[in-house]
């Protein structure tokens, strides 16, 4: 039975570059993949074709004699996609470059170097006012830190850790499984390449030691929740010498008793008596920087909403500071002497009609003709 073209396996163009073109073979593969169709054996052969078509066509020397001669230049070097035949690259390597993200491999662990210290997560609560205008806090955190005696390597003083046999010094072991080869974690070294004879005393081989530590965090000002600060080389310490994790602070800000914030804009409500919204007056109202007059015009009714700008949060990745809204609550009066109840009484009864109710009067007119009409 004759070969499809390689390009209409894989459902790509002849123009195709390699890194659309590992998408496409990635796309396909993962759905004809056996471990997704067990027992299916229409997909595993769609796989295989799939695997080599991709063996071929990602090797510049073999797709440049492909595109030229067909199938023929490349029968004999592709052996089916998985053998890794003459010259060219065997399905190992395409299985860890393309897959290794997804069953956790991420191809051969080769000797670039020990694996980096695990990052650390502190969480910091802050005060609204804190939050707008920066702070310097102190935390103490615990921590893995290398270990003195060895130097990080785990080895005891005099000795040092010996290339595991196991994987060549790789961390990780390749198994052959039917027709393609799965890559896993050195069971001896646990991914390190490494073996410790003789371990260290104090750390008994693993490199770290557990330790506190104090550290002085400088908090910008106009941060907000969900905000995070990294301290680069603060987590902890790899083993056998590998870099530093990072530490990462993240911010939470408490709830404040007046203000509510809105990412660079504060929302506070001002209570006022129903004279003063009556009459009109000025108020003093609070800012985060200090009080300011906030002048209430004749007749303002509940709910009316004020404007103070710039009394707001500056940013902390920039731009204009922003503004504080004030919301006018009129409060009704409470625990009224006798006096007073006549005064409010004939203030009422001064006080009816459209003149002086204009909204009260137009909803009992609503009511009213609400009412008529059924």
């Amino acid at each position: 039975m004759a070969k499809r073209d390689y390009y209409d396996v894989l459902g790509v163009s002849k123009d195709i570059d390699s890194k659309e073109l590992k998408k496409a073979y990635r796309k396909k593969a993962m759905k004809y993949h056996p471990d997704r169709n067990p027992g299916d054996a229409s997909a595993e052969e769609k796989f295989k074709e799939l695997s080599e078509a991709y063996e071929v066509l990602a090797d510049a020397d073999k797709r440049a004699a492909y595109d030229r001669y067909g199938h023929e230049a490349v029968d004999g070097s592709a052996g089916g996609g998985f053998g890794g035949g003459q010259g060219g690259a065997d399905f190992g390597d395409i299985f860890g470059d393309v897959f290794g993200d997804i069953f956790g491999g991420g191809g051969r662990r080769g000797p670039s170097g020990p694996a980096p210290g695990a990052d650390l997560r502190y969480s910091m609560e802050l005060s609204l006012e804190e939050a707008v205008r920066g702070v310097e806090k102190k935390i103490r955190i615990p921590t893995l830190v290398a270990c003195s005696p060895c130097s990080g390597t785990g080895a005891k003083s005099g000795s040092k850790p010996s290339t595991c046999g196991t994987c060549n010094g790789h961390g990780q072991v390749r198994m052959q499984q039917g027709f393609f080869a799965v890559q896993q974690t050195c069971p001896r070294c646990q991914g390190r390449g490494q073996v410790i004879e003789d371990p260290c005393t104090s750390c008994r081989g693993r490199g770290v030691t557990e330790e506190s530590k104090t550290l002085s965090v400088k908090i910008p000002p106009g941060v907000d929740t969900g905000d995070r600060i990294r301290l680069g080389g603060e987590g902890e310490a790899a083993p056998n010498g590998g870099r530093t994790g990072d530490l990462y602070v993240q911010v939470s800000v408490k709830q404040h008793p007046i203000f509510e914030r809105d990412g660079k804009h504060l929302y506070c409500e001002v209570p006022i008596n129903f004279a003063d919204a009556a009459l009109g007056g000025d108020l003093e109202v609070p800012t985060l920087s200090g009080r300011v007059k906030l002048t209430i015009p004749e007749g303002t009714q509940t709910g009316k909403m004020f404007r103070l700008r710039a009394k707001g949060i500056k940013p902390v990745r920039g731009g204009a500071v922003g503004d504080l809204l004030c919301k006018v609550v009129v409060e009704t009066p409470v625990g009224l002497s006798k006096a007073q109840k006549e005064l409010l009484e004939q203030f009422r009864e001064s006080t009816t009609g459209k003149k002086h109710q204009p909204k009260s009067s137009t909803w009992f007119d609503s009511v009213k003709s609400f009412f008529d009409d059924i």
